[in-house]
């Protein structure tokens, strides 16, 4: 049995987890793949696909700083992908071709919904930060059809820009961080890059309606400081966005292979390595 080539590129990429999770997803589902993690120069990632796909290479996962850059170098989107403007998932085709996806906001959607249980139809959410991991899961949390969904950034009028290209597909609005004073929210999400510098956006402490969540997307061994700063507020649903990662891996499997992979165990297997 011949084995299927994919890899993820990115710049820097040595920390990435991608093929430990498609190996947990191979070995699994019993599919003939190898994965590798490429390290591409920053002016160098359109060449570095074509000769990926030349090579007979099936997929490609996409990370920074290059979503961007992939999503103008395929013949097809998916229409969330074209929604996001940046794809994580290309599908190589033998005839030259290139599909592109986005699973972000599918991963996200998933780890919240599924693996954590929490509500999002008719629900206040907010969305913090309007940079590109914002952006790409904006349309798959506006299908979940909540009550309304803010989006606040430091910049008010990024966040106000962002929510008007979305604005079409449910409630959503946008503000800066002062404007969050007396509003209350059931689900709160951090897109910032903030709590990798320990930091949290300047939020009001009366920001959290009874029994709120709270979601990083970033994650860590440790808890992130979004989620400390969460637990402090006595919120007992802070989670970090490991099951995200592991979730939008899964979507990316999915399009490449035709066949889902159970995501629970090796969200498990991670966080124990990780706790390692």
């Amino acid at each position: 049995m011949s084995t299927d080539r994919y890899a993820v590129m990115g710049n820097p990429i040595g920390h990435s987890k991608s093929p430990q999770i498609h190996s947990h997803f191979a070995r699994q589902t019993r599919q003939a793949i190898s994965y590798e993690a490429l390290l591409v120069e920053l002016d160098d990632f359109a060449v570095a696909v074509d000769r990926f796909q030349a090579e007979g290479g099936k997929g490609l996962n996409i990370t920074v700083p290059f979503k961007r850059e992939a999503w103008e170098l395929v013949t097809e989107r998916s229409e969330r992908a074209e929604r996001a403007g940046a794809v994580n998932t290309l599908l190589l085709r033998e005839d030259g071709g290139r599909y592109a996806d986005n699973t972000d906001g599918v991963g996200l959607v998933r780890d919240l919904t599924i693996n954590h249980r929490i509500e999002l139809e008719d629900r206040a959410v907010l969305l913090l930060g309007a940079g590109g991991a914002v952006r790409g899961v904006l349309a798959p949390l506006l299908e979940q059809r909540p009550a309304r969904l803010v989006i606040a950034n430091r910049t008010d009028t990024k966040a106000i820009e962002l929510a008007g290209l979305f604005s079409d597909l449910g409630h959503i609005s946008g503000c800066g961080f002062g404007a969050l004073a007396g509003q209350r929210f059931d689900v709160v999400i951090n897109g910032t890059a903030a709590s990798l510098q320990g930091q949290v956006p300047p939020l009001p402490d009366d920001l959290l309606a009874p029994n709120a969540s709270c979601y990083d997307m970033m994650y860590g061994a440790e808890p992130t400081a979004f989620q400390l700063w969460a637990q402090a507020r006595g919120v007992v649903q802070a989670f970090d966005g490991l099951g995200m990662l592991v979730e939008q891996a899964a979507e990316s499997f999915y399009l490449w292979r035709g066949v889902r992979p159970e995501t629970p165990p090796v969200i498990a297997r991670l966080r124990t390595e990780m706790d390692a």
